[in-house]
């Protein structure tokens, strides 16, 4: 689900309640390094746990003095970081 070379990751297929959590293990694993940018752009299906995964890594970074990006973020996504007021936070 998720692919990394060096500090670009990209992260494909859906992330809903069903997966968020394997999704957050597997990022917490393979993200390494300063700086960090994931791709979103092979994202297929969204529910607000993907709101909530994305925040948790920002969160992450914060907590061990890295900076995360994320870029591509698919409209659904986007929509759904609006209602919930926190579009700001995941930059893109």
């Amino acid at each position: 689900m998720i692919s990394c070379d060096g500090g670009y990751c990209k992260l494909q297929g859906p992330v809903t309640i069903s997966n968020a959590a394997a999704v957050l293990e597997e990022g917490n694993r393979l993200f390494a390094g300063e700086r960090i940018t994931v791709d979103l752009s092979g994202v297929t299906e969204v529910d607000s746990a993907a709101v909530s995964l994305l925040l948790e890594w920002r969160r992450a970074a914060r907590r061990r003095n890295r900076t995360i990006q994320f870029v591509n973020i698919p409209g659904n996504l986007k929509s759904l970081a609006e209602l919930y007021g926190v579009s700001d936070l995941l930059g893109g």
